[in-house]
């Protein structure tokens, strides 16, 4: 059967993942390879899977270890869901690509995509995703690489550029905006179909449907109810101008274009908020939780089905041979007509026994292009910045922003970047070589 290594494990997200895996009978006599540096962490989840393994019978094998290369060894997939420098969302290094942009009037309420935030995530994270990538094709060449560390878009199209390795990368956005789409018009979720594609964090639904008919009348109902569209304020009001809903929540969408976060009435008119975060790690451990890895959430795991999360089916699909669609990000080979050759896309992809097969869209609408466009080229900046190991380029990606060029001069963006440089320089030296 198949060897699964789950790389960043012990956040509680390897559990989450496994128990998907063992969900499926076929999978079941698998081998799961978990993997974190965290040894308590990793310990934690291995023995909560373990009850997950004995609550089903069955004879998978469970492997907890610190030592990356040993759950590499012969692995078929390879998920990765990884923090580098700290945690995902609180202490130093996040710390550090909130707040100090921030002092330059760039604010950001999750920074993990592009801007500021999102670009030093990249520049940070990526040299550890080579690595592992290295790793994969001395140790386990063939396997395929699911990945679910942001910034998704960057860090696939490093991948894709720099190294031979099989990859997808996988995002939650699509299938669970479609859950709300399906609420604010007042429909089952099962009666719903949808076409998507786009970028990550921003594609498009493109078509939206209720039992074969056009469900975008009923979603321009709901957005001219004020209830419904303050849970959504960001995205009807880019769907109120550019005619499609996206695919990102409120928060997050409000940083990729320039028109919500540049100042103070339009944080308040949009119900925007700012995230402060911690300069110290939390203290809370959750590997540490009877309630999460204790024997009886082990036994309502075994009871469950797989999550919204795509990657066990995927796994599932090709181990099976069964057919399935989903949406993946993956190389604009002839995808998207009108966005970047090679740039990384969100488009629906099919798989089975054959391997990922992603769908051609033709062009996007040329507005929905254009605003991509607007954080390709940014991408773009700093996939080269990373496979170059040119931080000059790093800063042209900062003041190609659109959120950053809508509230600063170059000289102000050019000194945000320095320090931001600065504070992460124990990061950026090993690959960068310490300075521009």
């Amino acid at each position: 059967m198949a060897k699964i290594a789950l790389i960043g494990a012990g956040s509680g997200f390897g559990g989450r993942l496994s128990v998907d895996i063992l969900s499926f009978p076929e999978l079941r006599e698998s081998t799961i390879a978990l993997v974190d540096i965290n040894r308590d962490a990793v310990d934690a989840v291995g023995g909560f899977v373990r009850k997950v393994v004995d609550a089903h019978g069955c004879g998978a094998k469970v492997v907890a270890t610190t030592d990356r290369r040993e759950a590499l060894d012969g692995a078929d997939y390879v998920v990765v869901a990884i923090s580098v420098g700290g945690p995902a969302y609180d202490g130093v290094p996040y710390h550090y690509e909130i707040e100090i942009p921030a002092k330059y009037g760039v604010s950001q309420r999750v920074g993990d995509t592009v801007g500021p935030g999102g670009i030093f995530r990249t520049l940070r994270s990526a040299p550890e995703m080579l690595a592992i990538c290295a790793d994969m094709q001395e140790l386990c060449p063939d396997a395929l690489l699911i990945n679910y560390t942001n910034p998704m878009a960057m860090l696939t199209w490093i991948v894709n550029e720099g190294t031979t390795i099989r990859n997808v990368g996988l995002c939650h956005s699509v299938q669970g905006t479609a859950h709300q789409l399906a609420g604010y018009i007042g429909a089952p979720f099962s009666e719903m179909t949808y076409w998507v594609a786009g970028i990550n964090h921003m594609s498009w639904f493109l078509e939206l449907k209720r039992n074969g008919e056009d469900a975008y009348p009923a979603l321009w109902e709901a957005l001219e109810n004020p209830e419904t569209f303050a849970k959504d304020t960001v995205r009807f009001e880019i769907m109120r101008h550019f005619g499609y809903f996206v695919t990102e929540s409120t928060p997050h969408m409000s940083e990729y274009v320039p028109y919500f976060r540049k100042r103070p009435d339009l944080l308040e008119q949009y119900h925007l908020d700012y995230r402060s975060p911690s300069a110290e790690a939390p203290q809370h451990r959750r590997w540490e939780s009877e309630e999460r890895f204790g024997d009886e959430a082990a036994r309502k795991a075994a009871q469950e089905g797989p999550s919204n999360e795509y990657a066990s089916r995927i796994i599932h699909s090709i181990e099976t041979n069964t057919l399935y669609r989903f949406n993946g990000n993956v190389a604009n080979d002839g995808l998207i007509m009108n966005l970047e050759p090679g740039c990384c896309v969100e488009v629906p992809c099919m798989t089975d026994a054959t391997g990922i097969r992603p769908c051609a869209i033709g062009e996007l609408p040329p507005q929905l292009a254009g605003l991509n466009q607007s954080n390709v080229v940014v991408q773009r900046l700093v996939a080269e910045a990373v496979l170059e190991r040119d931080l000059e380029k790093a800063f042209m990606a900062t003041a190609l922003d659109p959120l950053t060029a809508a509230v600063c001069s170059l000289p102000e963006i050019r000194a945000m970047f320095d320090e931001m440089v600065a504070a992460e320089e124990r990061w950026l030296a090993p690959h960068f070589g310490g300075g521009e």
